[in-house]
C-alpha cells in the first residue's frame, strides 16, 4: 500500500509539472512569437528602405553613437549581451528587463544603416530577457528560472528563423558544450512551435532551400563532403579568431567608445564604397539565395568576415549566426568545382556546417539541415556536422560558453 501511495504521488508530481510548463510555456511562446515576428518585419523594412536609398548607408557612423550612447545610459546594469544571457542559465545572472527594447532597437539600427550582422543575438537576448522577467513574475524558483529563460530563447529564435525545432535544441545545447539539459527540453519545443505558429500569422515563413540534394550522390562525395567539413571548420575558427581579435585591437587603438563606433561606421562606409557593392551590408540572405543556386565569388566569404568583425567589434548590436551562413554557404559554393561537388550542395554543406562550428551545437545543426534543406541528404549533412564539430576545436562565437565535455574523449572538462 506504501508503495502504491508513493508511485500515485510520483504520477501527480508529474502531471502537475506537465500541466506547469505547458501552460509557461504557452505563455512565453506566445509573447516571444509576437515580439520575434515584430522583429522580424522591422527588419525587413529597414532593410528594404535601405536597399532603396543608398544614402542611408552614411548614417552607419551616427547610429554608432546612438547605439553606444543607448547602451551607455544603461551601463549601471552591467555588461548586456548574449554572453549575459548564457551565464543566467549557468551561473545566476540577472537579465534586465531593458535588454529587451536596447537589443530591438540597436539591432534595428544596425541593420537599417548597413552593418554587416545577424539576427539570431538579439533573438537569444529578446527570449532570455523575456524568460527571465516572466519567472520572477510567476517567483519561480532558481532551477525553473534558468528553464524559462531558454524556453524564451527558444520562442524568438523560432519566430526568426521559422525553425521550431532548431531553435528548441539550440537553446539548449548552447549553454554547455557536450551537455544536453533533458528536462528542459519540451517546454522548449512547447514555446517554439507556439512561437513558430504566431509568426505563420504574421505571413513570415522560414529559412527553406528544398531539393539541393543532387539525386546521385557516389562514394566518393562522403570523401568529398568530409574535406569541406574539414575546411568548413577552419573558416569557424579564422571567423571567431577574427571577432575577437578585432575586438581586442579596437579597444586598444580606439579607447573612447564613441570614436570607436563612428570610426567603426566610417570603415564599414568606406568599404562598401571601394567594393562597389551593398552585398556585404546588413545580413546578405540575398547572397545566400545566390549561393544555393550555384553562384558565389571566390572572396565572398573573407570579405564578409572582415565587415562583420569591424561591425560586431566597434559596438553595433544583431549577431554572428546569419554572418556565418553567408560565410558557410558562399565558402561552400566557392570551393565545390575543386572537390568536385555541386555547388548547391557544397553551399548547403557549408551553410550548415559553418553554423555548427561556432556554436558548437552539432544536435541543433543536423536538425537545421532537416528543416531548411529537407530529409534527403540527412546522412552528409550528420556527417559534415560531426567532422565540423570535433575539428573547430575549443573555438565558438560565445565566451560565456564552457566545453563541458571533450570534443576528442569521453572525459568532463568544465573549461
Amino acid at each position: 500500500m506504501t508503495q502504491l501511495k508513493e508511485n500515485f504521488r510520483y504520477c501527480i508530481d508529474y502531471i502537475k509539472a506537465f500541466l506547469k510548463w505547458t501552460v509557461l510555456s504557452i505563455i512565453v511562446g506566445a509573447i516571444g512569437g509576437v515580439i520575434g515576428s515584430v522583429f522580424h518585419l522591422c527588419i525587413d523594412f529597414v532593410t528594404e528602405k535601405r536597399i532603396e536609398n543608398d544614402f542611408m548607408i552614411y548614417l552607419l557612423p551616427v547610429g554608432g553613437l546612438l547605439i553606444v550612447t543607448m547602451y551607455h545610459l544603461f551601463a549601471s546594469n552591467g555588461k548586456i549581451d548574449t554572453n549575459r544571457v548564457i551565464e543566467s542559465v549557468r551561473e545566476d545572472a540577472k537579465i534586465p528587463l531593458v535588454m529587451l527594447p536596447l537589443i530591438f532597437v540597436s539591432t534595428v539600427i544596425t541593420h537599417g544603416l548597413g552593418g554587416s550582422a545577424g539576427r539570431e543575438g538579439a533573438a537569444l537576448q529578446l527570449g532570455g530577457s523575456i524568460g527571465y522577467n516572466l519567472g520572477r513574475l510567476f517567483k519561480l524558483s532558481k532551477n525553473n528560472i534558468h528553464t524559462i529563460i531558454m524556453v524564451g530563447m527558444s520562442s524568438v529564435f523560432a519566430a526568426l528563423f521559422g525553425t521550431p525545432i532548431t531553435a528548441a535544441i539550440f537553446s539548449l545545447e548552447v549553454i554547455n558544450v557536450g551537455f544536453f539539459r533533458y528536462a528542459s527540453l519540451l517546454p522548449c519545443l512547447i514555446s517554439s512551435a507556439t512561437a513558430y505558429l504566431i509568426s505563420k500569422q504574421f505571413g513570415l515563413s522560414g529559412v527553406s532551400y528544398l531539393e539541393i540534394v543532387p539525386e546521385k550522390m557516389y562514394v566518393s562525395s562522403f570523401f568529398n563532403i568530409a574535406i569541406l567539413a574539414i575546411l568548413c571548420a577552419l573558416v569557424s575558427i579564422l571567423f571567431c579568431v577574427a571577432i575577437a581579435k578585432s575586438e581586442k585591437i579596437m579597444k586598444k587603438f580606439i579607447k573612447n567608445q564613441y570614436i570607436r563606433a563612428f570610426a567603426g561606421g566610417c570603415i564599414i562606409v568606406a568599404l562598401t564604397l571601394l567594393l562597389r557593392t551593398r552585398d556585404y551590408n546588413g545580413a546578405g540572405m540575398d547572397v545566400i539565395e545566390r549561393a544555393m543556386s550555384g553562384d558565389a565569388r571566390w572572396e565572398a566569404f573573407i570579405i564578409k568576415i572582415f565587415f562583420t568583425a569591424i561591425t560586431i567589434s566597434v559596438g553595433f548590436k544583431g549577431g554572428e549566426i546569419v554572418p556565418a551562413f553567408f560565410i558557410g554557404s558562399t565558402f561552400g559554393c566557392a570551393v565545390a568545382p575543386i572537390l568536385g561537388l555541386d555547388p548547391s550542395f557544397a553551399a548547403a554543406i557549408g551553410f550548415v556546417t559553418l553554423f555548427c562550428s561556432v556554436v558548437n551545437c552539432p544536435l541543433a545543426s543536423i536538425m537545421l539541415s532537416i528543416e531548411v534543406f529537407g530529409t534527403d541528404g540527412i546522412l552528409y549533412f550528420a556527417l559534415a556536422c560531426g567532422i565540423s564539430y570535433m575539428m573547430s576545436g575549443r573555438f565558438g562565437l560565445y565566451k560565456s560558453q564552457k566545453i563541458v565535455y571533450s570534443k576528442l574523449n569521453d572525459e568532463y572538462i568544465n573549461e
